[in-house]
Formats: structure tokens, sequence, C-alpha cells
């Protein structure tokens, strides 16, 4: 009986020390969350001060088929929205995500059961993975045109009004590419420092076409990304980073500060330049296209040790389905896309002439 006492007491004992421990581990989770929320968001200047962009390619396509097959229906559904849920819910780590976490929320969206608003009322985390999520994918949506093959029509071509992935793969289609995850590895030319990009290797030559539509920032030589471009995107969220460009020829010639591009474009070609204060030349061993993605919620964020750099290798993965074709024009030796296409929100810009900059109004940041 005294056996059976102790050995009952001892167990409510682990019990009671085991439920202490948990909670000091709840708690202690709990205040590690607000404490990166805290580094994450700068709540006194209010905006974002850091994103990690960890989305998996497979989540973002899950998301955007919801997004495009709800385009008709009474319930729209927002890829965006439904990432920044899961964000919040999986603490912005997608290793966690399921395919029946999307579905349960799809499902109570479309029943009308839950609304976004009544789903996220509670959620301290929602609105600042919403933001950042905006940041990345805000511009990679939405209504567009352009043409497609059709042999009955006059030039084999004709003009078709879309909704859908207004994005394509910086590597233009049928050129063949390698690439692996290497966003923060060390690189040691000049300085060390971390790759704040992701690397796509290649045949020099290879044409390069704008991801998203925008306005070229940058355009010319630094020593560490050679010849290189960049493109800011019409909302000044994005700045796109194409760098490693063809030595003698890098670009597409009728670009320069200023330019208005739409995505798909060919703006420059594959190389191997850089890592030299002497221009032009050839010092990167491998052949590829560094390509890099900032992101910026204040102007001050854009030339300081505060740059907002994400990892894009699941976001290239995701570009994959939408690439440009393109055709070299043997007098001029430029190539060019195949089927025109117009964004909108460019054509606009263009019509009214909004960008018009010198290279001397630009103080450009050297990125690698």
């Amino acid at each position: 009986m005294f056996r059976k006492h102790k050995a009952r007491h001892i167990i409510l004992c682990e019990l009671l020390i085991l439920v202490i421990f948990s909670s000091v581990l709840i708690k202690q989770n709990f205040d590690k969350e607000g404490a990166v929320y805290t580094s994450m968001y700068d709540a006194e200047k209010d905006y974002i001060k850091w994103v990690s962009f960890d989305v998996s390619s497979k989540a973002m396509e899950k998301a955007y088929q919801c997004d495009v097959k709800s385009r008709e229906e009474e319930v729209k559904l927002n890829w965006i929205e439904l990432l920044a849920y899961l964000g919040a819910k999986y603490g912005g780590d997608f290793s966690r995500f399921k395919e029946s976490h999307l579905n349960d929320l799809v499902t109570k969206l479309k029943t009308k059961e839950e609304t976004m608003d009544s789903l996220t009322k509670d959620s301290k985390y929602y609105k600042y993975y919403l933001e950042a999520y905006t940041a990345v994918l805000g511009g990679m949506v939405g209504d567009y045109k352009i043409e497609v093959a059709d042999e009955t029509a006059p030039g084999g071509k004709r003009w078709e009004e879309k909704y859908g992935l207004k994005v394509f793969l910086p590597i233009a289609k049928f050129y063949p590419y390698s690439h692996f995850d290497d966003f923060g590895v060390s690189r040691s030319y000049g300085y060390r420092r971390k790759h704040l990009g992701h690397d796509m290797m290649g045949q020099v030559g290879t044409p390069i076409v704008a991801v998203e539509s925008g306005y070229v920032e940058a355009l010319g030589w630094n020593q560490y990304g050679g010849w290189r471009i960049g493109i800011r995107s019409f909302d000044k969220k994005r700045y796109y980073y194409y760098a490693h460009l063809r030595k003698n020829f890098p670009y597409n010639k009728s670009l320069e500060v200023g330019s208005i591009v739409q995505a798909g474009d060919v703006i420059g070609y594959m190389g191997r330049t850089g890592y030299s204060t002497n221009e032009n030349a050839n010092n990167i061993q491998t052949t590829h296209l560094h390509f890099g993605l900032q992101l910026i919620f204040d102007e001050s964020q854009k030339e300081s040790v505060n740059e907002i750099w994400i990892d894009c290798y699941d976001l290239i993965q995701f570009l994959y389905r939408n690439r440009s074709e393109t055709l070299k024009d043997q007098e001029t030796k430029e190539y060019h896309r195949i089927y025109q296409y117009i964004d909108p929100i460019a054509e606009h810009y263009i019509n009214h002439s909004i960008y018009q900059y010198d290279d001397e109004e630009f103080d450009i940041h050297i990125y690698e």
C-alpha cells in the first residue's frame, strides 16, 4: 500500500514539474516571437526594417492557383493574403507548409464561414506578414495583354487579355541554366561579405529579361557587379539587380537611366564581368547572372547597413512557369521578345512620361 502511495506521489510530482517546465518554454517562445517581431518592424518610424522571405515555391504556386481560379467567382481570393495568413501561422517558416492548411483556409473563405478580417482579427503578426509579402509579390499578379501564337491571324499572332502572372524568369525561354540556393554564402573580393543574391549559371550571351515592369535606376559599371542594371518597380518597393553582364555588349542598346521596361523585355546579356576597378574586365570565373531583389520600405534603407535583400531561390523556382521567348535581330545583333506584352501599369507611365532622369540625379550604391 505504501509503495502504491509513494509511486502515485512521484508521478504527481513529475507531472507538476513537466507542467512548470512546459509553461517556461511557452513563455520563452512567446518572448522570442515578440523579440523577433520587434527586430523586424520599426514601430517608431512606422516601416518594416527586416524581412526573411521563406515562402516555398510550392506554397506560392498553390496560393497563386487559388487566386486565378477564383477570378470570376463570388469570393475572390488574394494569393498574398493567403500566404500572409500562413506566414503568421508558421512564424514565417514555410518548412511547416501543408497543402491541407491552405485548403482549409480557402474552404472557410469560399463558403463564407469566415472572412480574412475575422480570421486575422486576433493575429498579432498577420499585418506584418501581409505588408512584407506584398512588398515581395505585390506587382506579380494582375491583368495584362499579350500576343499569342495564332496561325489564322495576320502575322501568326493575336492579342489576348489575361489575368495571372505578370512577371517572368530572368533567363529567356529555351536557354539552359543551373542554380542552387547560395544566398548568404561568403564572398571575399574587396572585403568579406555575404552573397546577397541568387546566381544562375549559363552561357555567355544568354538574353536576360526584366522580371517585372519598372524603370531603369542604375546602368553601368562597378567593380563588384561588373556591367549591371538596376530596375525599380513602379511602386518603388522592389529593386531588381542584374549583374556580371557580358563584356563589350552588356545591355540592350536602347536602355538608359530612366528608361521604362516591361516584364519580359530583353535588358541585357549574361557574362562574367566584375571584380575589377578596370571597366569591362572579365574577372568572374564562372559565367552567370547575379540576380538580386532588394525590398525598400523607406528610402533611407537603400544605401545603408539597413538594406533588405531576400533569398530568391524559391521565387526563381516559381517564376520558371513564365519565360519570355526571344529572337535575334541579325542586323543589330540585339535580341527582342517574340510576343509583345502590355502591362497596364507600365503603359500608364509610358503614356504620361513620368520617369525622366539624368545619370547625375542618382548616387548609385555599389552592389555585388
